[in-house]
């Protein structure tokens, strides 16, 4: 309430001082008069004065295209000149699409609709204009998670952006390391983008490694500032295998990223990427909004390599009608807004600007180059090119070519190419060429941040345009000297003086070039970032998700360490910490061992003192962790399937797990479980309040009475003894038949379902899978 967090779009400054004090609203527009004479035309519509019969209310087509509805730039004849050119390989037939895109955007369809080209240099001929290969290294496709499209459309994606020599973006559903290894025919379906989001699906140390670029999804463009929930009906188990989870089981992506609140916390996490692979390039995704600027400016400051504007009117399918209608804004106005700030600052030269958003033609990059990006994004389109007729049916899982549903039978359906995704990429590579000739461009670089190039068309011939000014859009800052307004230099992300690269890696070299058993002594400080991490890349850069037989590398610190310790580990790396620890230790761990305890010769009691921070083993894959004293806040937040052993827990723990087993053996705070889809809890309830602190809207609360819970937790108590010399675990093991009652098994409604019908198809020899399904359909 009272926050100022929205932003108008079309509303002159005089209705906005009135009704709306301090709201942002750029471009102008209509006023009072203008919005009665909207509502009037609605009513009109609705109650028309000279009814033949009882009126229907039209659908409107806001959604859907209809044919006497609201205007849309993907219409019938659109699609069918896309395809046909794309399918049969005319040029001539995508330049008539094009032209009627074009000139749909001339009649108000978008805002770079109202801009026109004009010349101020010579043109050139084409032939001294920069070769297409040039600019498809430019081009990538969306972030579309498998889950969202089905295997074959993500797969095509993937071959013809690696043909092109572009990027394909993974999405936020992680990739399956088969897709690794190219094809026998030398194509690869490896896509190069690899996107992190809130929910972490499939982000391992593996992953990580295998990619070109690492994008942060802050935000998405259709939904801003919202997570998003996959329901079991469609976690189909080659998704869960992808996302390290449970066939059947439905799963949550927060909001936020929990790792992420404040600009300080996309810098740890840039760097935190970076170290888990230094090849790699890091964006970060950013939603068009007033103050984008500001923040693409923290993002460049934080050591970003990418930011990408993101538009309001991404095709995202499943997303809510409310959210598609009325969030996010249009790339222009954040494009704009970002390459200002950026050159005024002097930040421009030192990160790369993309813009995505319903990108459709050449002319449509060009715009977005004059206003100040370098690459581009498309995902709509190339959905188009490869069989999508816009039936609007993404969030059901019935679409009918086969491209955004999981459904087997619909999947038989696809009929895309990686060849048509090529022809289209060309095709707009050639008309970008066209127009840079025109314009007397002969380099995209020549041309990025000359808006000067832009102006808004005189005779526009529409009752709302009168009122628009786009003076702040079209404003060109004056660069510092020896400034440019592109990326020219490389951010340094000062990896040369981490402890992995000049101490750790270095120890290390006999245990990950040839599997010798190593183990090193070194002191920590909480200076100290991310240790363990360029470490965990060099083996499962080597060696796959398979990594090195366990407790390969046994490192030993003394001392506080600094954020992330131990952050993606794979297998075969155990890290001893005799001190303390930061927020984030363990994120995103793949099989590695994490243990931290109290130094020897401390002298306070372990259990009631806070060992290590908030946000612990968030999105952790696999292995093992165990904690003598207190964790922070959101412990196991997302964890996927590592099992570990603390003494107490802060509010919000183990929210939006979705896997693995986790003890706790101490006092928990408040809203337990909450989004907890997968995995088992158990906690030492020894004073009979736990059910006060947990959110029992997604789990059971039982008591430990089968076999193989009992056998789980006391097996990993043990080990909690073993590694750290707890007291409480020492006590709980020496008197376990009274302790074992005090335990409260947490389990999610969903996962015990699905546990059971696993349990049953296998006694009767029947289909896993279909068992699955079946019970996640209900």
């Amino acid at each position: 309430r009272g926050a100022q967090i929205f932003e108008a779009i079309g509303l002159n400054q005089e209705f906005i001082d009135k009704y709306f004090t301090s709201t942002a609203s750029r471009i102008g527009g209509i006023g009072l008069e203008g919005i009665a004479d909207e509502i009037n035309l609605r009513h009109l519509n609705a109650f028309p004065k000279r009814p033949t019969k009882r009126p229907d209310l039209e659908w409107g087509g806001e959604y859907q295209w209809r044919r006497d509805g609201e205007y849309h730039l993907f219409n019938p004849t659109t699609v069918f000149k896309l395809q046909h050119a794309t399918r049969s390989g005319q040029y001539k037939i995508f330049k008539e699409y094009t032209s009627l895109v074009d000139k749909q955007n001339e009649n108000l369809a978008t805002l770079r609709g109202l801009f026109e080209f004009q010349n101020i240099r010579q043109p050139v001929s084409i032939d001294e204009v920069e070769p297409i290969e040039n600019i498809l290294s430019r081009f990538s496709t969306g972030a579309m998670s498998l889950g969202s499209i089905s295997q074959e459309a993500h797969e095509t994606l993937a071959i013809a952006m690696n043909r092109l020599g572009g990027k394909s973006n993974t999405g936020e559903g992680g990739e399956d390391s088969e897709r690794y290894t190219p094809d026998a025919n030398g194509d690869s379906r490896r896509s190069s983008i690899k996107q992190i989001a809130s929910g972490r699906f499939g982000v391992t140390s593996e992953y990580l490694a295998n990619a070109d670029d690492l994008q942060i999804k802050m935000a998405q463009g259709a939904k801003p500032g919202e997570g998003g929930q996959l329901p079991g009906s469609k976690v189909y188990p080659w998704i869960a295998k992808v996302r390290n989870s449970t066939a059947g089981v439905g799963l949550i992506s927060p909001p936020p990223h929990h790792d992420i609140y404040s600009i300080e916390d996309i810098a740890q996490l840039i760097h935190d990427l970076k170290n888990a692979n230094p090849e790699a390039r890091v964006h970060v995704k950013l939603v068009a909004e007033v103050g984008v600027g500001t923040v693409a400016a923290g993002v460049a400051k934080a050591h970003s390599d990418v930011v990408l504007i993101s538009g309001y009117d991404g095709g995202t399918g499943a997303s809510p009608i409310s959210s598609l209608k009325h969030a996010g804004l249009p790339w222009e106005l954040g494009l704009a807004e970002t390459q200002q700030v950026l050159v005024q600052n002097g930040l421009r030269d030192r990160i790369v600007v993309q813009a995505d958003g319903q990108l459709k033609t050449g002319r449509d990059v060009v715009i977005a180059a004059l206003l100040g990006a370098e690459e581009f994004g498309f995902s709509t389109a190339p959905l188009v090119v490869m069989g999508c007729i816009m039936m609007r049916v993404c969030h059901l899982n019935t679409c009918p070519v086969g491209v955004a549903t999981q459904n087997p039978e619909l999947r038989k359906k696809f009929t895309g190419s990686p060849k048509f995704v090529e022809n289209f990429f060309k095709y707009i590579a050639q008309e970008v060429r066209e127009l840079m000739a025109e314009l007397g461009f002969r380099t995209v670089n020549e041309m990025i941040g000359q808006v000067d190039y832009l102006k808004t068309k005189k005779a526009i011939d529409h009752w709302k345009a009168s009122g628009l000014d786009f003076t702040d859009v079209l404003y060109k800052p004056d660069v510092r000297p020896g400034d440019e307004v592109y990326c020219v230099n490389q951010q340094d992300h000062g990896l040369e003086q981490s402890l992995d690269v000049t101490t750790i890696v270095p120890l290390c070299k006999e245990a990950i070039e040839n599997k010798k058993s190593i183990n090193i002594n070194l002191p920590v400080l909480n200076t100290n970032r991310t240790v363990g991490t360029i470490l965990g890349y060099n083996i499962s850069k080597r060696y796959g998700a398979e990594g090195l037989p366990e407790d390969t590398i046994n490192i030993h610190f003394n001392g506080s360490a600094g954020m992330s310790f131990g952050a993606f580990i794979p297998k075969g790396v155990t890290l001893t910490l005799e001190g303390d620890a930061n927020d984030y230790l363990g994120k995103g761990l793949s099989g590695g061992k994490i243990i931290v305890y109290p130094p020897k010769n401390s002298t306070f009691v372990a259990e009631e003192n806070i060992l290590v921070g908030n946000v612990l083993l968030y999105g952790a894959v696999t292995g093992e962790a165990y904690f003598r004293g207190i964790a922070g806040e959101r412990f196991c937040v997302r964890n996927s399937g590592v099992s570990t052993v603390v003494e107490g827990v802060g509010d919000h723990a183990c929210e939006y797990m979705t896997g693995g087993r986790v003890v706790v053996i101490g006092e928990t705070g408040r809203n337990f479980a909450a989004g907890m889809s997968g995995g088992i809890a158990y906690v030492l309830d020894e004073e009979a309040n736990f059910s006060d602190r947990c959110n029992i809207e997604m789990v059971d609360l039982d008591q430990l009475e089968e076999d193989e819970d009992l056998e789980t937790v006391k097996t990993l108590l043990i080990k909690h003894m073993k590694y750290t010399q707890s007291d409480v675990a020492k006590r709980i093991l020496n008197d376990w038949p009274t302790y074992q009652r005090n335990f409260v098994k947490v389990m999610p409604k969903d996962y015990k379902r699905v546990l059971a019908a696993i349990k049953k198809a296998k006694l009767e020899n029947a289909s896993v899978d279909d068992a699955i399904m079946e019970a996640a359909h209900g």
